[in-house]
């Protein structure tokens, strides 16, 4: 009879060690023969890794080595990480993760995750008891309809729930056995992967409408009863569904959408570290946002309660908040609003020319959730440096070919005086001999801390006023040094500090609020720590294995 105890734990990722197997393991779980005679350190393994990938030029085929990784050796994949967050993020999420998904149903090999057709819909709780792990504490869950700035990519946004629930573990601690991701299949519109013979999903056009509206509230249903604890983060969700799924679910579940509060959170901690870089207060501040759909809502929502939690009233935070979508700026003439954009729609001249909309409406910022690559032209820009002695340039759009503006741009245009920041990575400029470093307005900052102050207190729902609380953690993180360096955000590279931190200020909320599935403990900060995943070796059990 064969011995495949030793063959069946070097393929389980999440118990693997590799070469760094001791040798009282090699002998007690018959892995000797299966590895060569030297035992190394995961000092040792990071440090092949980083020569192998130095040999791969493509960030996509660098992305497909880490997949890979993750897949057979998860610790020595988030040490990796978490060591190095600033050169790891990039390949593992945004902007490599959106060629990923492009190219999903080309490169796939071995995958994390779940597939939930809208044909399986009364079969969503069987599916769901298929994952090896019973205790699913969070799911990022998507249904491909609008990946990053890419448009419908159907099954193929797989990736997006995959690379997120990696970061909440790489940079925050959440235990990587607790999460899970998931695709919900409804067809796609995508007419290039419908005649792809590659495309791995249902090869109809989407569904919509009450079919659609059942099936999401079929997979809620049934995803609260195999996972009581269950927390439903939605990902790339059409702007029209995310915002309807988020108000029919956030006060009858523990769910939130990263995309509408977790940006947010990001914009808004920005706008409150500018405001302590400038020494004025935040109420000083008014925006006008290009594009007017989810993101946009969601980052105006919280900016509102802002304005409101600083002393205005919510009539006063309104007027401090303008929008310009594709049929120009949001005026109250106008007869094609949406119901959420009503709200943000105000006195003043129409026009569908963007430069003429700042001199109008004298925003001291600016912020793109368009997708819409070089909308901020040099005219606008130069606009922004004419009523503003420091002009606040956030081109927001993922990934980076569907950026607003570049950083160089931002920089030369106004003359060095703009501040910026951008959803994805730009390089330092230098201009007239000055060295500006980018900001670079990452959610990453505020969903892995959610996720880790979820996952302690088991809270039972998400609030608006966690995202706040948030926002205020990570702009008090922002040094006096920072500012000085032109950044409004912390360092990437202390991506897991400050996600602590940050936990620890939601996780006071939570416990105020009453929102909490334990009992609140004498020392909060201690307690979070407690509950964080850390990538050694020496955590790993082996038990399962005699």
């Amino acid at each position: 009879m064969k011995d495949n105890i030793g063959y069946s734990l070097m393929r389980d990722p999440r118990f693997n060690k590799g070469t760094a197997f001791t040798l009282e393991e090699r002998e007690k779980y018959h892995l000797e023969g299966l590895l060569p005679d030297q035992i190394e350190s995961i000092e040792t393994q990071m440090l092949r890794i980083d020569n192998q990938l130095e040999q791969i030029e493509a960030p996509i085929n660098k992305y497909i080595y880490l997949s890979n990784l993750l897949e057979t050796n998860q610790t020595l994949f988030f040490n990796l990480v978490s060591n190095d967050p600033a050169k790891f993020l990039p390949l593992v999420y945004t902007p490599t993760v959106g060629e990923a998904c492009e190219k999903f149903g080309h490169i796939t090999r071995r995958v994390r995750g779940l597939h939930i057709s809208i044909h399986q819909k009364d079969k969503i709780e069987k599916i769901l008891r298929h994952w090896h792990e019973e205790d699913i504490r969070f799911t990022v869950v998507t249904d491909g309809g609008r990946i990053l700035g890419l448009g419908d990519l159907g099954v193929c946004g797989l990736g997006i729930p995959i690379g997120k629930l990696a970061l909440y573990t790489a940079c925050a601690g959440v235990p990587p056995e607790h999460t899970l991701p998931i695709i919900l299949d409804v067809g796609t519109n995508n007419e290039d992967f419908l005649k792809d013979p590659l495309y791995p999903g249902l090869k109809q056009k989407r569904i919509t409408g009450q079919e659609y509206d059942e099936f999401i509230e079929a997979f809620v249903i049934a995803i609260n009863k195999v996972f009581p604890k269950i927390c439903i983060q939605w990902e790339d969700f059409k702007g029209v569904d995310a915002i309807r799924i988020l108000n029919k679910f956030k006060n009858k579940v523990c769910t939130y959408n990263d995309d509408i509060q977790g940006t947010a959170a990001i914009a808004t901690a920005g706008f409150i570290s500018i405001s302590r870089l400038m020494g004025k207060p935040f109420k000083d501040q008014k925006f006008l946002f290009f594009g007017a759909g989810a993101a946009a809502f969601g980052i105006a929502d919280l900016l509102v309660q802002k304005f409101q939690k600083d002393g205005l009233s919510r009539e006063e935070a309104l007027e401090h908040i303008w929008m310009f979508d594709i049929n120009g700026l949001l005026v109250s003439s106008r007869t094609d609003l949406a119901e959420y954009q009503i709200q943000f729609a105000h006195q003043g001249e129409p026009t569908n020319d963007l430069a003429a909309a700042v001199l109008q409406v004298k925003p001291t910022a600016i912020i793109g959730v368009s997708t819409v690559g070089g909308a901020f032209n040099q005219q606008v820009i130069e606009n922004m440096s004419l009523v503003n002695e420091r002009p606040i340039i956030f081109p927001y759009s993922n990934p980076t070919s569907h950026s607003e503006c570049t950083a160089e741009q931002a920089y030369v245009w106004s003359k060095g005086k703009a501040i910026f920041a951008s959803g994805s990575p730009f390089a330092p400029v230098i201009y007239e001999g000055k060295t500006f470093t980018p900001g670079q307005g990452n959610n990453v900052f505020i969903f892995p801390a959610m996720g880790l102050a979820l996952f302690a207190t088991e809270a039972k729902r998400v609030t608006d006023l966690m995202f706040i609380t948030a926002a205020e953690a990570v702009a008090e993180q922002v040094t006096q040094k920072d500012f000085e360096m032109g950044l409004i955000y912390p360092s990437v590279k202390n991506i897991l500090n400050v996600s602590v931190n940050v936990a620890i200020k939601i996780a006071e909320v939570i416990f105020e609020s009453e929102l909490a599935g334990v009992d609140k403990p004498t020392d909060i900060a201690a307690f979070v720590k407690t509950k964080m995943y850390v990538p050694n070796y020496k955590n790993i059990t082996l038990d399962k294995f005699r």
